[in-house]
């Protein structure tokens, strides 16, 4: 396991065993057959480790969900909630508040001409619900599409919104959502030989999609602007500016899902950014202000917020805008200008990330692709390179899924969390990480593929 001196601390065997028993008799996980899981109690984290009461420290290399964008117990986040707590811990989303008000112009501002209207939200499941209410009460329409590998929240319209598997135990739910194939080149849908190809026949099968379903019964098309938990897809040349086009010719809202690649993932405040394209409607959370306090929220075209001038918009939370959230969001601007955030992490994912994964993928037979952008980066492992067969199948669960275990056990034995899906290893670190940590980081994932390589077949 990992060395104690690492973090400082000695291990607590008698909180753990207090944190475990609590848990296990109290605390119902989500995504979780309750009998089959055994959470790790953490006792604390600083920067981009994080450890346990045993005294082991982990490398997080999934940022937790994909959120903790400026990592464990920034000082200046923590330092704005007390001051924030100290003066006004709360105040309802009705009443105008100082740093509410300063976080919805600075959103603004990064997302460019034409936005400046901000709604908040407690996290990204209910932006998108939000955000496809705004589009239906725009357009006047119903219906709404989105990609099969995409995953958008479990509230009830975001998991109807959902393509991958956790979608199907809820069903049904919203009936006027509807799915269809977004480009993936490495495993085309529409057998495609070059990214150009797969652009323009993954925007062909979305305009007959478009067309068969009634332009005129669609409100918006919503997507990932990078595919996250699904495969870190990158979008292939041209196809989202291909989709906006197609937004327009028929009247559609585009609202882009950033909550995952926004705020400086991928090296950009917004990930559509680094595309040449404007959405209508942008949802976003996480990585907003880490999560140190839940915050997500919706920013809104200047058209669409012109339409709810004199229009009442049917919703609202109680904790919308909530100041302690606010306040460590204007922190997380302040950090990112100070700091080069967006910078460092166009140059680490360039100069450090993308060369040492494609010198591992040459020599593990395990790798079938490596794709990403920023800090945001997937492994995408097979049995067979030539025939591109997974490692492990399709939403693989128990000894189905034990190669990609083996691997997600190996990076912990050797002091790295890892984020793994399907038969992917994703790499997401915060994005203070250092240079240092990140190649460690890489390093030990080196070392656990050899437990993928085990399972190839040729």
């Amino acid at each position: 396991m990992t060395d104690t001196l690492l973090t400082g601390i000695e291990p607590d065997l008698e909180a753990d065993a207090r944190v475990r028993a609590d848990d296990r008799g109290h605390v119902f996980h989500s995504w979780s057959a309750q009998a089959l899981i055994d959470p790790l109690p953490i006792a604390g984290g600083e920067g981009s480790t994080f450890w346990d009461y045993a005294g082991n420290a982990y490398l997080d290399f999934s940022s937790q969900l994909v959120n903790l964008n400026l990592g464990h117990q920034h000082p200046d986040l923590v330092r704005a909630i007390q001051e924030q707590a100290g003066r006004l811990a709360t105040i309802q989303p009705s009443m105008a508040n100082d740093v509410r008000g300063e976080l919805a112009r600075r959103i603004a501002e990064v997302a460019g001409d034409g936005f400046e209207k901000v709604f908040f939200t407690n996290g990204g499941a209910d932006a998108n619900e939000n955000a496809v209410r705004m589009a239906r009460l725009f357009t006047g329409r119903r219906k709404v599409l989105s990609m099969y590998r995409s995953y958008h929240g479990n509230t009830s319209t975001a998991i109807s919104l959902t393509g991958d598997p956790r979608r199907w135990p809820n069903e049904p739910a919203d009936g006027s959502i509807v799915h269809f194939h977004g480009p993936y080149p490495y495993r085309s849908s529409f057998h495609s030989d070059s990214p150009e190809q797969e652009t323009a026949r993954a925007l062909e099968h979305l305009e007959q999609t478009i067309v068969l379903e009634g332009a005129a019964t669609i409100a918006g098309i919503l997507l990932e602007t990078i595919v996250g938990t699904n495969g870190v897809l990158i979008p292939p040349p041209g196809y989202l500016a291909g989709v906006r086009a197609l937004c327009d010719k028929y009247g559609i809202v585009y609202i882009a899902d950033e909550v995952m690649v926004g705020f400086g993932r991928v090296g950009e405040w917004f990930a559509f950014q680094a595309f040449d394209v404007q959405p209508d409607l942008i949802s976003f959370a996480k990585g907003v202000n880490s999560g140190y306090v839940p915050l997500g929220g919706v920013v809104i075209s200047d058209r669409i917020a012109a339409h709810f001038d004199t229009v009442s918009f049917p919703g609202g939370l109680t904790y919308s805008g909530h100041p302690l959230a606010c306040a460590a969001g204007v922190a997380t601007f302040e950090v990112f200008e100070r700091d080069g955030i967006l910078e460092r992490v166009r140059d680490l994912g360039s100069r450090v990330v993308e060369p040492r994964l494609r010198e591992i993928a040459s020599r593990h037979p395990s790798v079938g692709e490596v794709r990403g952008l920023g800090l945001f980066w997937a492994i995408e492992l097979v049995k067979d390179r030539e025939t591109r067969e997974q490692l492990v199948p399709f939403n693989a669960s128990g000894a189905d899924a034990a190669p990609v275990a083996a691997v997600a056990a190996a990076c912990k034995r050797d002091g790295v969390w890892p984020f793994t899906h399907f038969n992917r290893v994703h790499v997401a670190p915060p994005l203070v990480i250092t240079e240092d940590e990140l190649l460690r980081g890489l390093d030990v994932i080196d070392r656990a593929l050899s437990a993928a390589d085990e399972y190839v077949t040729r």
